[in-house]
């Protein structure tokens, strides 16, 4: 919703590769903010419609490593002891953050993808924590051609977003997120990359108000990209 461009790419993507993309429209919510934030049961009413929604999908792509880690970690514990918990399970083994699934899944590291910029890249929490995904798109940055990555030194830092923290504790925030810009500043890079849209959302942020020149972009804008 807030950033269609990243779901347009992996369905360009995902159907260059040959694959057919099914998109429900009428689920909008994982339910991890109310997980999140401790009230389950408000979380379980929302993701039992996900649960339902998603039975009967081949596998499901998800565009970020917070919502990835949701379906594919929480869900069998938000769903432990309930009717639903084996629908649950059965959902975590085949959902995949989106590099996770064109690597580690269908085996691709060259989309044919053309990128001619210096980039750095930022591990989001949840997809490195949880999903333990930290080579899958560096993989897929690797054979993007023309494209130069520059680790920085602060990779796998949080940048302070953490959903309902940033709006919880705006200032602690802003002083990680002020840490990351710079970490990333240093390298050189023209953009940040990142495979969570919400970690982009709160370093773009800082870094406009900074007038700082990078930018930020999401993995599958520049793997689309040809």
């Amino acid at each position: 919703m807030m950033y269609p461009k990243v779901g347009i790419s992996m369905v360009r993507i995902l159907e260059r590769l040959g694959h057919k993309v099914e998109y429900p429209e009428d689920l909008v919510c994982c339910g991890q903010p109310a997980f999140n934030s401790g009230y389950w049961d408000e979380s379980r009413s929302v993701a039992g419609k996900v649960l339902g929604r998603l039975k009967d999908a081949e596998a499901v792509v998800i565009a970020s490593g917070s919502c990835g880690a949701m379906l594919r970690v929480f869900y069998p514990d938000l769903f432990a002891k309930t009717p639903q918990a084996q629908e649950a399970k059965a959902l975590s083994a085949k959902s995949y953050e989106f590099s996770d699934f064109l690597v580690n899944r269908l085996g691709v590291t060259d989309v044919g993808a053309r990128f001619p910029a210096r980039v750095t890249f930022h591990d989001g929490c949840h997809g490195l924590r949880e999903l333990g995904n930290k080579k899958a798109p560096r993989a897929l940055l690797a054979g993007v051609r023309d494209l130069e990555l520059v680790e920085m030194k602060d990779a796998e830092t949080c940048c302070g977003f953490g959903g309902t923290f940033a709006a919880k504790f705006p200032m602690i925030s802003t002083a990680m997120g002020e840490v990351k810009c710079a970490s990333a500043f240093a390298t050189g890079a023209e953009y940040i990359v990142s495979n969570d849209s919400s970690c982009l959302m709160q370093v773009q942020g800082l870094l406009s108000r900074q007038g700082s020149p990078v930018k930020t972009i999401h993995l599958a804008e520049i793997l689309a990209q040809s």
